[in-house]
């Protein structure tokens, strides 16, 4: 029998619940956001490898994590040699899928971000400044650079993230993928490792300030490999991955799996 999340949000009536997260933990967070933020732009002028940054990065995820008291579980990442540089593809469902991800993932990573978050004050200038890589989602061929930039990352042994769906869903479903990350496996030759976050969703939705704590998991797939695999490859890596962040997520939530779902051509 599949384990599934427990539905359970909170024991506090519905409007106290709200009143928590706008009068408390929702200024909190942006507290540790702007305080945090500014330490580590500031760290970036003399943060050679960015390894001031990213444990900025990472206190900043466990302090909001332990302020809300998210109970995160970690599944399968012992399976995983950590020491190799991959490329780790995660669905999207919340802002919280950030603090989880630096939070647990035991190593110094990248991550492949769409290029108008760089365009933001203040979050674009943190981007480039902690070596995160601006992808155009609408074409990828007009981030050659940046996937040039992330294949040297690969190769120097730094492992990149990845939201394959290119956002947050607003639904919680599997959103369609997109073929950037499983093109720029192909070109590094890395290991793709598939993850589902499972509970975020439930805990601060799409659009909302309103967190409701869950129990949140984190449950890592085995590596998909690309030896032999080229560009012309990108579609089946692409859909191969896909399918088994769906078999983690929809074996491991109450959500139905959608009867529709088919494979889809990989969007560059």
């Amino acid at each position: 029998m599949n384990r599934r999340l427990d539905n359970a949000t909170t024991r506090l009536p519905f409007w106290l619940s709200r009143l928590r997260s706008f009068l408390l933990w929702d200024p909190l967070i942006w507290f540790y956001t702007i305080v945090l933020g500014l330490l580590s732009l500031l760290s970036s002028f003399f943060d050679r490898d960015g390894s001031i940054q990213h444990g900025f990065a990472r206190l900043w995820s466990r302090m909001i994590l332990g302020t809300i008291g998210a109970q995160v579980q970690v599944e399968g990442l012992k399976k995983i040699d950590t020491s190799k540089a991959h490329i780790y593809a995660v669905n999207h469902l919340s802002a919280l899928d950030i603090p989880v991800l630096y939070n647990y993932l035991p190593f110094q990573f990248r991550i492949l971000a769409k290029k108008e978050l760089f365009r933001y004050p203040f979050m674009g200038w943190h981007l480039r400044r902690s070596g995160q890589i601006a992808v155009d989602q609408q074409n990828i061929r007009r981030s050659i650079h940046s996937l040039s930039h992330a294949v040297k990352c690969l190769r120097a042994g730094l492992p990149i993230v990845i939201f394959p769906e290119g956002g947050r869903s607003t639904d919680g479903q599997l959103q369609p993928f997109m073929g950037g990350a499983f093109y720029l496996a192909t070109k590094a030759q890395v290991d793709v490792v598939p993850m589902a976050i499972i509970g975020t969703f439930e805990t601060l939705p799409m659009n909302s300030f309103h967190i409701r704590p869950h129990r949140v998991r984190l449950l890592v797939g085995e590596p998909i490999s690309t030896a032999g695999m080229n560009i012309r490859s990108t579609d089946v890596l692409t859909e191969k991955a896909r399918s088994a962040i769906a078999s983690l997520y929809y074996s491991n939530t109450s959500l139905p799996r959608p009867e529709s779902a088919e494979p889809q051509r990989a969007r560059l």
